[in-house]
Formats: C-alpha cells, sequence, structure tokens
C-alpha cells in the first residue's frame, strides 16, 4: 500500500492526512510507509508561548503597554522530545497541533530538531495550544494556558503508533493532554515491555493506582509530589516520605527533581534514597530546566541503559544546570556538540 508522503530527517517516510506544509528542502514522493525504530517515542503537548514583557501586572480591567514581545515553541511533550533528541537519541512525537500557523511553526520546528512526526496530527478542527504569558521586571508573571489541540490528542492517536511504540526503548508521558489519554499510552507501553516514564506535571490529587503501576519512572518536582502525596514538603525528610509514598503507589524509580538542589533519587531495588546535588551554576532562566531533565533522562535510558540510574540521574541533572544559563525553554536546551564529551559516554 502506497501514500503520500515525505522524507524525515531520519530517512523516515512517513504518512500524511492532508497536503503538508513544510519547507522546500523537503522532498515529497509517493512511497510505503516504513517504520524506524525510535529510540524514545514522547507522547504529549505541543504549546506556542506567546509572551509579553511588562512594567507591572496588569489588574483587573486594567490595559497596560508592552515593554517587549516574543514567542516560543513550548509544551513539555514537546520540550522533552527537543532535548532528547538533541542529545542524539532517535525520537518520535505523538501530539496534536492545529491548522494554523503556530502549527505549521511547531511541525517545522519538529523537523529541524531531528523529530519524527508522523504521529504528529493536524487537526483541522482545533487551534494549536498557546499560553499567553505576562512578565514583570521582578520575574511574577501570569499565565493563561489554552489547550487547543493537546485536549484532542485521543486513544485512537496513540492505537495508530502502537507499532512504533512496541519497537521503541522508552515512552515518555506527561499531564498537559487528558490523563486517560497518558494511562493509555502506559497500557500500550507496558504490554510491549517498553520501559515507562511518567513525569506527573502538573500535578493532580487523586490519580488512579494504574496510572504509577503502569510506570518504571515517576519524576515529579516538589510542588507535583505535594500535590500527589498530600506531604507538605519542608525539608529532607518530607521528600524522604514523598518518595516512599510515591513508591509505594505501585512504581519502580521515584526521582523528585529539586531545582537548584538536584535530585532524590529512590526505587525498590535499594533500602534507602540519595541526594544527588547539582553543579553550582549562575542561573539567568530556570524555565524548562525540568524538561530538559526529564528530555535527558529518557536519553540515558534508551541509548545508554547500561548506565546505572544514580549516574543518569546526575548526567540530566548537569544537563538540565546547563539550561538554566541561557534564555527561554527549548533555546536554551544544549545541542551534543556542547557538551563535554564524558556526558554522552
Amino acid at each position: 500500500q502506497s501514500t503520500w508522503g515525505y522524507l524525515d530527517h531520519w530517512g523516515i517516510l512517513c504518512q500524511q492526512d492532508r497536503e503538508p506544509y513544510t519547507p522546500k528542502s523537503i522532498q515529497y514522493i509517493k512511497c510505503s510507509i516504513i517504520n524506524l525504530k525510535m529510540d524514545i517515542v514522547v507522547v504529549g503537548s505541543c504549546c506556542m508561548d506567546l509572551i509579553a514583557y511588562v512594567d507591572h501586572l496588569p489588574a483587573v480591567g486594567e490595559t497596560v503597554i508592552g515593554t517587549d514581545f516574543c514567542t516560543g515553541f513550548g509544551g513539555k511533550g514537546a520540550n522533552q522530545a527537543i532535548m532528547s533528541s538533541r542529545l542524539g537519541g532517535r525520537v518520535a512525537m505523538i501530539a496534536r497541533v492545529g491548522d494554523d500557523v503556530y502549527g505549521e511553526q511547531t511541525v517545522d520546528n519538529f523537523k529541524r530538531n531531528n523529530i519524527d512526526i508522523c504521529h504528529t496530527v493536524v487537526d483541522k478542527a482545533a487551534t494549536t495550544g498557546v499560553a499567553p504569558i505576562y512578565v514583570s521586571p521582578r520575574g511574577e508573571n501570569m499565565i493563561v494556558v489554552v489547550p487547543g489541540a493537546n485536549s484532542k490528542l485521543s486513544d485512537e492517536d496513540v492505537d495508530k503508533a502502537e507499532s512504533l511504540i512496541s519497537k521503541a526503548k522508552v515512552i515518555v508521558c506527561q499531564f498537559e493532554i487528558r490523563s486517560e489519554v497518558v494511562l493509555h499510552a502506559l497500557r500500550v507501553a507496558r504490554r510491549h515491555k517498553v520501559e515507562t516514564i511518567l513525569n506527573p506535571a502538573p500535578g493532580y490529587r487523586n490519580l488512579p493506582s494504574e496510572m504509577f503501576e503502569l510506570s518504571d519512572v515517576v519524576c515529579p518536582n516538589e510542588t507535583e509530589a505535594e500535590l500527589i502525596t498530600g506531604i507538605s514538603i519542608t525539608d529532607d525528610d518530607s521528600i524522604v516520605n514523598a518518595g516512599k509514598h510515591l513508591l509505594d503507589k505501585g512504581c519502580s524509580v521515584v526521582i523528585i527533581t529539586l531545582g537548584s538542589r538536584g535530585a532524590y533519587l529512590v526505587s525498590k531495588n535499594v533500602s534507602c534514597g540519595m541526594f544527588i546535588n547539582a553543579p553550582i551554576v549562575e542561573s539567568v532562566d530556570s524555565t524548562g530546566a525540568g524538561d530538559a531533565f526529564v528530555g535527558s533522562l529518557a536519553y540515558y535510558r534508551a541509548v545508554h541503559s547500561q548506565l546505572p540510574m544514580e549516574e543518569a540521574v546526575r548526567r540530566s541533572i548537569h544537563i538540565a544546570s546547563i539550561s538554566v544559563c541561557g534564555r527561554g525553554t527549548q533555546t536554551s536546551f544544549p545541542q551534543k556538540e556542547q557538551l563535554p564529551d564524558w556526558l554522552l559516554k
């Protein structure tokens, strides 16, 4: 069976349900669909950040004049996929974007970053997710997230990608898409014995126990761990208790990221967890550091699976620390050529 498609950066021939918009450099040919094994499959969100800088945040009914404006690619799923790919992983993205200029730019950004988009659906009936953000000189912000096409990602979209998932080494999920779809993706991955990483962001209370039982690695930050466990995180003891609580829910490994402090790692295979420190850096912008960490962790689990989990976490912390030294989200994520050799061995 043949269909119209394009030859992407990995040489994968991908099916298109509609006339695709692409740079002229992409070659379109009539072809048979070829499934190339991926290291990592990300099931998640794509978003365009619309950032306005203001002298002060507006009050209700107030109009303020902005001092600067920029756009940036975002969405936790997209960010994590980009980070994994920049380290050298073969990455596929299962997602939805709208049939609009932001969707076009998002797809083109995936192509530039060598992300397989055979299962990134262009939805004619939805808009691409956006996040208008207002930022004051003090770093305070107001954010409105409009999920758009992200909320229409479905179990059927995951099922269409089951062959792709079955050949992957790691699948990564987050909660900026519907939780039912996340659960379905984890079930499909477990059925094919694919390692699962769940980044429960944003955090929710009363998640089904199956969500954790199907996750090999659960990786929240402190705020998300507090929301999920109900444990107020105020010191090291409370972090340890939250980690134990999450393990008791059924996952194999828990990593609680701690910002500039690093992370706390605990697993069912060890009697006690460990705090892993982050290198001291001069932070410029911490936006997206958590996604840099998760994307890096997925890369190490898929491509350098021989590394002990402790070392994979240590290296992922190091890469996340590098990302906070630059402005923006994906713009601050390093390319592998910019990293010291020891991080990629």
